[in-house]
């Protein structure tokens, strides 16, 4: 499966497409796990999932609470209306929240692991099967699309992820896997892409997560009030009050998602594969493998780019 070369953009009247690996260049976006991806980390390997049922919530809650808002505002103005309401976004709330319910109801997906000290990448398949994928080889892409209504214009894009299984006998139908991650596209997908390729160019230093949000020795009272102490040194507490309080209790419900994360990410799933346990043990520094020299070179070359572009915003 051909893709073009990682720099690539490709525009069209209502969508993008920004190629962003193989040969895994540098993006000039900073590191940013905008949907709490990361599962786990440390020197050896890092932990990727798409199971963000804290994402969905945050989509899904704003809804319904706009939605009853609508119809408790129009119900002595125009009950019609107001029961229309209801029944309307009991419709277009009550699809996604039976996907999500039964999202909830199996198994959580295992997470993609990548292997800085290997360069490679583990990828889990059916059946107990997984994929060991050479990262210089796995594709990225940033798509965005665009549609025009009466209602103004809507974005939406996705970061998608590309895997080859290495076993040239494979049939057709288990040659190629892709993961996407709902993150709007654009720079915020790059920002995304920018955790994956950070990590294993870079460093794990390199890269911030929320991993400490596994660690649910405290309540979800306890924990809910630790971080709005923490939130309000930071910004002081009328923003804090007004954005964490308010706005995260009621406009996105961090309290359920919260229970949820406990229920289903606590702990995250591990790679429990006997030879995936030996792959992902630390290596001597003089066994790590190294850039190949096309991807030095082509780094090398980006990262120039990038500092001239900078220069000259600057000038």
């Amino acid at each position: 499966m051909s893709t073009p070369p990682a720099g690539t953009t490709k525009n069209r009247l209502l969508s993008r497409n920004d190629y962003l690996a193989p040969r895994p260049l540098p993006t000039g976006q900073k590191p940013s796990d905008v949907l709490n991806t990361i599962w786990q980390k440390n020197d050896v390997f890092l932990d990727v999932g798409n199971y963000t049922v804290g994402s969905t919530v945050m989509v899904m809650w704003p809804t319904l609470m706009l939605f009853l808002s609508l119809a408790f505002g129009f119900r002595n103005i125009s009950p019609d209306l107001s029961v229309f309401i209801l029944i309307g976004g009991g419709i277009i709330i009550g699809i996604p929240s039976m996907i999500l319910v039964q999202g909830l109801l199996r198994p959580v997906p295992l997470p993609i692991r990548f292997n800085r000290q290997r360069r490679e990448v583990c990828v889990p398949r059916e059946g107990g099967e997984y994929w060991i994928v050479p990262w210089e080889g796995v594709t990225a892409a940033a798509t965005q699309h665009s549609s025009v209504s009466q209602a103004g214009k809507a974005t939406m894009g996705l970061l998608v992820i590309g895997f080859e299984n290495p076993d040239p006998q494979a049939k057709e139908d288990n040659k190629h896997f892709s993961l996407g991650f709902n993150c709007g596209g654009g720079t915020t997908a790059m920002a995304l892409w920018e955790c994956m390729r950070s990590y294993m160019e870079i460093g794990p230093d390199s890269v911030e997560d929320q991993t400490a949000r596994f660690d649910r020795s405290k309540g979800i009272w306890a924990t809910y009030f630790n971080d709005l102490k923490k939130a309000a040194k930071l910004r002081g507490w009328f923003v804090t009050v007004l954005w964490e309080g308010f706005c995260g209790i009621f406009v996105f419900n961090t309290l359920l998602i919260d229970v949820l994360e406990r229920w289903k990410l606590n702990p995250p799933p591990d790679l429990h594969y006997p030879d995936i346990i030996e792959w992902s043990k630390p290596l001597p520094p003089e066994q790590w493998a190294k850039r190949s020299p096309e991807l030095e070179e082509a780094i090398a070359k980006r990262e120039a780019e990038l500092a001239a572009q900078a220069a000259q915003a600057f000038a």
